[in-house]
């Protein structure tokens, strides 16, 4: 009987966290800056459980029954809570709104079933016993929810699945009490008929989990989707219009079928060409190989070995027959090394030198990419150029996000590497920014492998010039312990989308 009673309280801390900590998952994918979204709503939770905890002062009579129904309650609203947040961000224009209602509903009634069940436990163990006992397994199913979690939901089971689930052990949780606690409640059919209805409920969302993801990824993007999963790193979504493919990560673009050619050509070619000699690349981030597809126009090309984080996205474009053509089988080819790892700890642990280095990670859309962006990393890239060695970053774009592109073109300068910038059109996201670090001058390439869809040799030297809506402005340098530049790209993608 202990034991059933203390396993309740392991179950009902790791729903409570699991349902925290997809509110704020979610969030972080569809609104970007991961620290605010989960600094906000981790406040708003616990703040919300001091509510439910104050509150349940005032439940006197029925406490079992009250127990029971509000695990019910949390059962529903935690279990569907993914659904619910997923539907509201396609549809409405309301979702922080629904976000946070969500956080302070759960979070009250996460609040109440502690106290409670402490109340009701109350004249089977000793006060010390009891706080202890009831804390211990508290608190283990906090770590038992915070390490499933990145580890086996996101990735086997995704946000929607791993919330109804969790919902149908809240439900349990309620039916398994109306048994431990029978001798308090005296028939408890119409309460178990309440549980069985709820279960049944969530069961049903757990086998029309891909209808509900689909409904709102379809109502998200302009195009079909024909492929979408949560990651342990983030959301991957392909969709597809006539020839037209397109990758987003995080509900942000990363290319286009139809002109990825174009922006990856201008980010390896400009420098790439300029070093005839070259033989060993790195490509920091890239995961989808296109990078890596243009690295390997050079014959004396003998070694590239790219550093990407998430091990799905460097498995989807070497086994899916359509990606995997579009990189033209990069990471099959046996000089092209993958490695799934943070490129800045490997960086940080790794003795080997490079003559081209090119950085390709998603926009510094949180703290987490943010990072990848500052001054520590590109001193840290730095170490790794052979003498004469090129470095590479993606910038994003100097027309529409101008302070973000001239602080990352600022701060590999106080890096301590010469700087080039240069820009190009593509269709898909307008004008696009890169900047080559360097430890000597930089000359522009005066021949490209042949081939090439887009670059010129002829073209090369344009790049470089920007006209007056896209020169240089005042700007900070973006430090590991001050992002400036997420702040600055939020501030000037949000205007835009205005």
């Amino acid at each position: 009987m202990s034991l059933a009673l203390f396993l309740s309280v392991f179950l009902i801390a790791a729903c409570g966290l699991i349902y925290e900590l997809i509110a704020g998952t979610l969030a972080s994918y569809l609104l970007g800056d991961s620290v605010f979204q989960f600094s906000t709503i981790i406040g708003c939770y616990l703040f919300a459980m001091g509510i439910g905890s104050y509150l349940s002062k005032f439940l006197h009579r029925g406490l079992v029954a009250r127990f029971v129904y509000i695990e019910l309650m949390v059962g529903l609203v935690g279990g569907f809570s993914s659904s619910l947040l997923f539907l509201a961000f396609a549809y409405t224009e309301a979702f922080r709104l629904v976000l946070y209602v969500v956080v302070i509903l759960v979070g009250t009634l996460v609040g109440l079933e502690i106290p409670l069940l402490m109340r009701i436990l109350k004249e089977r163990f000793e006060f010390r016993d009891l706080v202890s006992h009831v804390l211990t397994f508290d608190y283990l199913g906090a770590l038992g929810a915070s390490l499933l979690f990145p580890i086996l939901l996101v990735p086997k089971l995704g946000l929607v699945r791993s919330a109804l689930l969790f919902g149908i052990f809240n439900a349990g949780v309620a039916l398994w009490s109306t048994f431990l606690f029978r001798g308090q409640l005296g028939g408890g059919y119409g309460l178990r008929a309440a549980c069985f209805a709820v279960l049944a409920m969530l069961g049903a969302g757990t086998v029309f989990a891909d209808r509900i993801s689909s409904a709102a990824d379809n109502s998200l993007y302009a195009d079909e989707v024909i492929f979408s999963r949560n990651t342990r790193y983030q959301r991957i979504v392909l969709t597809k219009w006539k020839d037209d493919l397109r990758l987003f990560l995080n509900s942000h673009l990363q290319f286009s079928s139809r002109d990825e050619y174009r922006y990856h050509e201008a980010l390896v070619h400009p420098g790439l060409a300029a070093l005839p000699g070259a033989r060993r690349v790195l490509v920091a981030g890239g995961g989808d190989g296109l990078a890596v597809r243009e690295i390997l126009k050079y014959p004396s090309i003998e070694s590239v070995t790219l550093v990407d984080l998430d091990p799905e996205m460097t498995q989807l474009f070497t086994r899916h027959p359509v990606l995997s053509a579009m990189n033209q089988h990069a990471f099959s080819e046996p000089r092209v090394h993958v490695i799934n790892a943070d490129a800045f700890r490997w960086l940080d642990g790794n003795p080997d030198r490079f003559d081209f280095i090119v950085v390709d990670f998603p926009d510094p859309t949180s703290y987490s990419l943010g990072k990848l962006f500052t001054t520590t990393f590109y001193r840290l890239a730095a170490k790794h150029l052979n003498a004469g060695g090129l470095m590479v970053v993606q910038s994003t774009s100097p027309l529409f996000a101008r302070q973000s592109y001239w602080c990352i073109v600022e701060t590999v300068k106080q890096a301590g590497l010469r700087t080039y910038p240069y820009h190009l059109y593509v269709p898909s996201f307008g004008e696009w920014g890169f900047v080559i670090g360097s430890l000597v001058p930089y000359e522009a390439p005066r021949q490209l492998p042949s081939g090439l869809r887009f670059l010129a040799a002829r073209n090369i030297p344009e790049l470089f010039s920007f006209p007056n809506d896209m020169q240089p402005v005042p700007v900070e340098v973006n430090r590991l312990n001050d992002q400036i530049l997420v702040r600055y790209y939020e501030r000037e993608w949000k205007d835009i989308a205005r």
